[in-house]
């Protein structure tokens, strides 16, 4: 059957519909059901940006969303943004430092199960290569790979044991095309891709999925803010930046402007239902064609 897609200005999608017909031949819309309805997430890194969007587009699908941040002021804005956006919405939050084991140990205290995991969590930073020292390496270690593996190594079996569940990690295209500005990045993320690839070789036979998603360049808090630092420090207009981005830092795009968060959401949301169920080990690309690749 076809489908329909609801849409805002700039093309980021809202809703799936789906076309029915009517006895009189007429069509009419109604809303793709993602059967997540009373399923439990965990979405980290979700105070802003694409773990934000994730959490939103989850509890429009009925789920109950557990946010993450650093602190309690950031989560409580969260939770009332969610709300805002999502009459109804079933979400809590948990405040956690997710760069140790203690914030991981934190959260699994706080929320023993949960039925979908978004690894969202991430951090970034241009730096020329010789000047990351070990301190630099490994707090992105313990950020963008550690906060991963600690909350799997909790969640996963749990799921294998019950028989169904989602572990989603948020990579990105920096995955496959090492930034030369920001390496240690683009290990983080190929290392995402290691684990999900391992986890999910563990789930043969079982309805558990684990796949990586890697968006591309992504109008993020952190993104926005860089771009408008830029235009700032250069006099431009920050519409005039981000074209010279795109033109030159970027000019595989296809898109040739950045994504909006929700639109890497609503690829996380279907992938974490049960629509997604023979979606197992794989990087799904969001990235706007900036990978020159086939497959």
């Amino acid at each position: 059957m076809r489908l329909g897609w609801k849409c805002r200005p700039h093309g980021s999608l809202v809703q799936p519909w789906r076309p029915l017909a009517t006895r009189g031949g007429h069509w009419h819309l109604l809303p793709m059901d993602l059967q997540l309805r009373g399923k439990k997430a965990l979405v980290t890194g979700s105070t802003a940006g694409i773990g934000l969007a994730i959490a939103v587009d989850l509890a429009q699908e009925g789920v109950e969303v557990f946010l993450n941040g650093r602190t309690r002021e950031r989560v409580d804005a969260a939770i009332d943004r969610v709300r805002t956006e999502v009459r109804g919405a079933r979400v809590d939050g948990i405040a956690a430092d997710l760069t140790s084991a203690r914030g991981a140990d934190a959260i699994t205290a706080r929320l023993p199960e949960t039925d979908i995991l978004v690894n969202s969590v991430g951090i970034f930073k241009s730096v020329p290569f010789e000047q990351i020292d070990d301190a630099s390496w490994n707090h992105l270690f313990e950020t963008n790979v550690m906060s991963g593996v600690r909350l799997s190594r909790h969640y996963f079996p749990l799921m294998l044991k019950r028989g169904w569940g989602r572990v989603l990690f948020i990579s990105s295209e920096s995955a496959l095309q090492i930034p030369p500005e920001m390496i240690h990045y683009g290990v983080t993320k190929t290392a995402e891709l290691a684990l999900a690839r391992g986890l999910a070789e563990l789930t043969v036979g079982t309805g558990v999925t684990v796949n990586a998603v890697l968006p591309g360049p992504t109008r993020s808090e952190g993104v926005g803010g860089f771009v408008e630092g830029l235009a700032r420090q250069q006099g431009k207009d920050a519409t005039q930046v981000e074209k010279e981005f795109f033109r030159h830092m970027r000019p595989t795009s296809l898109l040739q402007r950045f994504a909006e968060p929700a639109e890497v959401a609503h690829l996380v949301t279907f992938l974490a239902s049960p629509l997604a169920s023979a979606t197992n080990g794989a990087a799904v690309r969001v990235d706007g064609g900036v990978v020159r690749a086939i497959v």
